[in-house]
Order: C-alpha cells, then sequence, then structure tokens
C-alpha cells in the first residue's frame, strides 16, 4: 500500500482515553487547526449531544456524526481531528479516516477510563452504572480500533509522553 502524506491526523479511541487533550497538544505542536468532532456536532446541531440522543437516539446522533466527520476529513486543510468514542463504529467512518488521514488509536485500561469518565454527567452512554457501562462497551469495541495506522496506551504516560509518541510515528510515516 503507497504511503499517502496526509495533512490530517485523526485521534480514535474509547471516551477517557485522552482523544481531547492530546489533540490540543499535537495541535499546538504542528501549527495545525483542531477540531473536536462532538464540539462540531453540537456547534453544527445547535443541541447538546445528550439533547440529540434523547430526541434522536444513538442512530440519529451517528447520522449526523457521519456528516459532521465527512466535512472535517474532506477539508484541504491541516487539521488534528479528535472523534467520538464511537465514531469507528461504523464501517463508512473507518474508510473515510483511513482515505483522508493518519489515523492514531488512544487506549487505557479499563481502571483508567473509568477513573476518568465516573463523574462525567455529559456522556450519555454511561447514564446508570459507568463501571458497568465501560467495561460492557469495551467489550463490545475491543476490536474497533484496530484499523489504526499506530496505537498508544495511554495508561501510566502523560499526555506530553503520548503526544511525542504520536508525534515520532509521524514523522517517521511520512519520510
Amino acid at each position: 500500500m503507497e504511503r499517502q502524506p496526509f495533512n490530517k491526523i485523526v485521534l480514535i479511541g474509547f471516551m477517557g482515553t485522552g482523544k481531547s487533550t492530546i489533540s490540543r497538544l499535537l495541535s499546538g505542536r504542528l501549527g495545525w487547526a483542531r477540531l473536536d468532532g462532538d464540539e462540531e456536532i453540537e456547534r453544527v446541531s445547535g443541541k447538546r449531544i445528550s439533547d440529540i440522543f434523547a430526541a434522536d437516539g444513538e442512530a440519529g446522533f451517528r447520522r449526523i456524526e457521519t456528516t459532521v466527520l465527512e466535512s472535517l476529513l474532506k477539508d484541504e486543510s491541516p487539521a488534528i481531528v479528535a472523534t467520538g468514542g464511537g465514531a469507528v463504529l461504523s464501517e463508512y467512518n473507518r474508510s473515510l479516516m483511513l482515505d483522508h488521514a493518519w489515523v492514531v488509536a488512544l487506549k487505557a485500561s479499563p481502571e483508567h477510563i473509568i477513573e476518568r469518565v465516573k463523574s462525567d454527567s455529559s456522556r450519555p452512554l454511561l447514564q446508570g452504572d459507568a463501571a458497568e457501562r465501560v467495561h460492557t462497551l469495551l467489550e463490545q469495541r475491543k476490536h474497533a480500533y484496530d484499523f489504526a495506522h499506530f496505537t498508544v496506551d495511554t495508561t501510566g504516560l502523560t499526555a506530553e509522553q503520548v503526544a511525542s509518541a504520536i508525534m515520532e510515528a509521524y514523522e517517521a510515516y511520512i519520510l
């Protein structure tokens, strides 16, 4: 497979793995725009994600997510794109990412994820017992992020260490 000189890096991974934080660091290091899929969904729809889930269900949210992801990735400008954790569930979205960007999967231990997200009431998929929901969703998605060009386990690493590992791998990829 021929390597493309992508001007987009897409961060994928389960919620709480550090996509938003790492996207800010990479954006600063590269001088590229930082785009957050969930923030863009809220901006474009004029609704909070929890309200979209309440009104249209997960399927309605996923349709909007795909439309927004498509517009972010097809834009010509260099950017770091942080996706929502479930953006990878669609085959179309995975193809879109691979066609337009260098894809990085962020992973973390279930305990690390639970610690980071347990008190975040804005996550519709974590309603109820957050620890149980995290374990269930991780099991359902255990191979969902395997298509990435590069994977980093963020457990036990600082955000700076994760960003450095990604930069090193990206530079090796484009050379």
